[in-house]
C-alpha cells in the first residue's frame, strides 16, 4: 500500500500548490453554480485533473470518483475517491481552510486516504492497519472523555437544508447546551482530520459526499477512533451523515444522537 500512499501524496500536493497559487485570485467570474450553494471554481477543476493525470499515469486501468467529473469506472477492484477542493465556498471567499482529500478503496475497502492543507502546508496520511500520520508524526484522537469541557466540529447543512435543517438545529442545541464549545470552520475534510488529530474531541454532520469524508473516515479508524452513521441502517461514507470522535467522546454524542434515531431513520 506504500505505492498507493506515495502517490495519493504525489497527486494531493500537486492540486495543493494549484490551489495555493490561485488562492485569493478568484472573482466572481470565475465561479458557477453547480447546485444550491455549490459552487466550482476552474481552480476545482484544474486540479482535479492533475490529480487524475498522475494516477492514471501510474495506475491507467484504476477507476476514480472525482466531485467534479464524477465516476470513471474501469470496472476495477480499485477505487480513487478524491475532492481536489474541499471548502470551496471557504477558497472563493479567500478564507484559508480547505484541503484536497484522496482516499482508495480496494474491493469496497478503504485502504489509503491522504489530506492535505495547502495553507498550512499540513499532510495527514493514513494505510489501514499501519496507523495516520501529520507530516510523519504517528497521531492519536483526543483523551478527553466527557462532553462536558470537549470541544467538538460540525457543518451546518447546505445541500438539503429543507430535509435536515430541522434536525440538525436541535441536535446542535442538545450538543451546545452539554460540551465546552463547536466550531464550523467550513472543511468537513479538515474536520475528520482534526479528530484524527486530537484537535477535536468529535465531530458531526449530514449530508455530505463520498469525496468529503472517505480520506477522513481512515484517518480517523487508524488514530484509534470511531466513526458511525447518524442515520440508523447506512453507511457513513456513502449517505456522508455521520458521526465520530475518540471512543468515550463517541459513546457520549451516540447517547445524545440516539433520541433522534426514529426521525432520521426517515433519511435512510
Amino acid at each position: 500500500m506504500q505505492a498507493f500512499l506515495n502517490t495519493a501524496i504525489k497527486a494531493a500536493r500537486k492540486a495543493g500548490d494549484i490551489a495555493q497559487i490561485n488562492f485569493d485570485r478568484i472573482d466572481s467570474n470565475d465561479v458557477r453554480t453547480k447546485s444550491y450553494n455549490e459552487f466550482v471554481t476552474h481552480v476545482d477543476e484544474q486540479a482535479e485533473k492533475a490529480i487524475i493525470e498522475i494516477i492514471h499515469s501510474r495506475y491507467p486501468d484504476h477507476s476514480i470518483l472525482g466531485e467534479e467529473h464524477g465516476m470513471q469506472d474501469n470496472d476495477s477492484e480499485f477505487l480513487w475517491i478524491i475532492d481536489p477542493i474541499d471548502g470551496t465556498t471557504n477558497y472563493i471567499h479567500g478564507f484559508p481552510v480547505y484541503c484536497v482529500s484522496i482516499a482508495l478503496k480496494v474491493k469496497d475497502r478503504l485502504e489509503v486516504g491522504v489530506i492535505y492543507d495547502p495553507s498550512r502546508q499540513e499532510l495527514f496520511t493514513a494505510i489501514r492497519g499501519m496507523g495516520s500520520q501529520l507530516d510523519g508524526r504517528k497521531i492519536r484522537v483526543s483523551k478527553h472523555t466527557a462532553l462536558q469541557g470537549s470541544l467538538l466540529g460540525t457543518g451546518f447543512p447546505f445541500r438539503d437544508q429543507k430535509d435536515w435543517l430541522e434536525v440538525y438545529l436541535e441536535i446542535f442545541t442538545d450538543f451546545t447546551k452539554i460540551v465546552g464549545a463547536i466550531r464550523r470552520p467550513g472543511s468537513a475534510a479538515l474536520d475528520l482530520a482534526y479528530v484524527a488529530s486530537g484537535r477535536y474531541d468529535g465531530f458531526w454532520e449530514f449530508g455530505l459526499k463520498p469525496w468529503d469524508v472517505a480520506a477522513g473516515v481512515l484517518l480517523i479508524q487508524e488514530a484509534g477512533g470511531i466513526v458511525q452513521n447518524i442515520i440508523p441502517d447506512t453507511d457513513p461514507v456513502d449517505s456522508g451523515s455521520l458521526f465520530c470522535g475518540n471512543p468515550k467522546i463517541f459513546e457520549a454524542m451516540k447517547e445524545v444522537l440516539s433520541h433522534y434515531d426514529k426521525r432520521l431513520k426517515a433519511f435512510a
